[in-house]
């Protein structure tokens, strides 16, 4: 095994480790930023010769060799013939066991999987390596509490209750068919079906490698609507149910759907049917088909108006409490851990990432995005979001903050609704992945930010 795999599997797992005796010569290294670490380690030769004896026997007894009994391997036959396996298995247990005292003894509390580097194991001499690591920095609060924010006061109109029942009476509408022999004019639906076939933006005939038409049986085209593309209402209307139109729909480079944007396509449609839309009546009986449990029209919008302004108000508490741990950051000035902004980089790539699939992004198109460029963007924030998390938690410490077994538990079953799994399930997979006190953690910052904003 060459150096770097050494280097890279050397490095895991060290926080469990069991320690050996204080026998590590350790020299402490120039930062190379507030929050990283670098200590140099040496393993002393004996302790070396002794682990690899360890080893050579444990393989002698179990190893396989043609030619030897099992448990008759002759040590020199086991050095010569394991003797990557045998490196690579000593490094992975003296270098993290050393790595864990070094750290200990110097007082340091690693918050991250160390680095690795300038590894010398040569046979029959010390092993020596260099170790990097992100410390949390050492800051003094300021006075949090002197940061006041407005309380937002939001308010719910009558228009803007109208609003949503008349969103209700659009989504309880029917479509009727049209009795009379009359073709499409605008404010009818067009119940149709087509076939959209893909065409190089260049005009060849041929549709673009790995794209196949699309094929639709029952699709509503309202004609006249402002989100009816103009191209179908420019060519259905005048059409009778039963005809057959083809045409040619360009998308614009900013459309909506970015799986469509400038694109082009060949449609061919035929008319199935001509409806009507028939709203409703906003009465007592519409308000009763919503909900069982409203018996008139008057409860319906009372019920609204509560949800309106429930929601209304949660979003405006949270951009108050974002605006209040905004302003202590700026009045608290400390480094931050780089491994901790890379974390939350990744977590902000990831759903972004998994937002772009969930609107119709392919893998290949995201392969082709400047992940360099994106990360470069998202570090601003990045740091903020990780200042904002440290602070909270110091916070959480001085106020006596905790989140307790009962919070903890509850989170869990939320959790495990959310996801349609057993609490077990969920409980099972944060005890194997160390998710649990992550979640206690988020909570316990959350439990703070609610603090601060009530004393604000």
């Amino acid at each position: 095994m060459d150096n770097e795999k050494a280097e890279n599997k050397a490095a895991e797992g060290t926080e469990n480790q069991a320690a050996p005796g204080n026998d590590s010569a350790i020299a402490t290294e120039p930062e190379i930023d507030p929050c990283r670490q670098e200590i140099t380690i040496e393993i002393p030769a004996d302790v070396v010769a002794e682990e690899q004896g360890r080893l050579i026997a444990a393989y002698s007894r179990e190893a396989r060799v043609p030619g030897f009994r099992k448990g008759k391997v002759p040590a020199s036959v086991v050095r010569n013939r394991f003797n990557d396996q045998l490196k690579e298995e000593l490094l992975e247990k003296l270098v993290p066991q050393y790595f864990s005292v070094a750290v200990m003894s110097s007082g340091q509390k690693p918050i991250a999987t160390p680095s690795i580097t300038n590894l010398q194991a040569e046979p029959g001499q010390a092993i020596r390596f260099t170790a990097a690591f992100d410390v949390m920095p050492e800051f003094e609060l300021s006075d949090y509490k002197s940061v006041k924010v407005p309380k937002p006061v939001v308010e719910v109109t009558d228009d803007e209750v109208q609003a949503e029942i008349t969103s209700l009476q659009e989504r309880q509408a029917s479509y009727d068919p049209v009795d009379e022999d009359r073709p499409l004019k605008n404010g009818d639906f067009a119940q149709v079906a087509f076939e959209a076939t893909p065409r190089n933006a260049a005009g060849s005939d041929a549709p673009p490698p790995g794209e196949e038409p699309v094929k639709m049986d029952e699709v509503m085209v309202e004609i006249g609507s402002p989100n009816t593309v103009a191209a179908f209402t420019e060519n259905l209307t005048g059409a009778k149910a039963g005809e057959e139109k083809s045409f040619e729909v360009s998308y614009p480079a900013d459309f909506y759907d970015h799986r469509l944007a400038g694109k082009h396509f060949d449609y061919k449609v035929k008319i199935n049917s001509i409806k009507k839309k028939t709203l409703p009546e906003v009465n007592d009986a519409f308000a009763k088909e919503l909900s069982p449990e409203m018996e008139t029209l008057d409860q319906l919008k009372a019920a609204i108006r509560e949800n309106l302004q429930t929601h209304r108000q949660q979003h405006a508490d949270h951009e108050a409490k974002e605006k209040l741990i905004e302003h202590i950051v700026d009045m608290h000035k400390f480094p931050v851990p780089k491994s901790m902004v890379d974390h939350q980089i990744n977590l902000r790539l990831e759903r972004g990432l998994r937002a772009l699939a969930a609107q119709g992004m392919r893998t290949e198109d995201m392969k082709r995005m400047d992940f360099t460029k994106l990360r470069t963007a998202q570090t601003p924030a990045a740091i903020k979001e990780v200042k904002s998390g440290m602070l909270l938690h110091k916070i959480a410490d001085a106020e006596n903050i905790q989140v307790s077994d009962e919070e903890l538990e509850r989170e869990v079953h939320l959790l495990a609704y959310q996801t349609q799994q057993s609490p077990e399930e969920v409980k099972a997979q944060l005890v194997k992945d160390q998710g649990l006190e992550r979640i206690r953690a988020r909570m316990r910052g959350e439990k703070a930010l609610d603090f601060l904003y009530t004393q604000a």
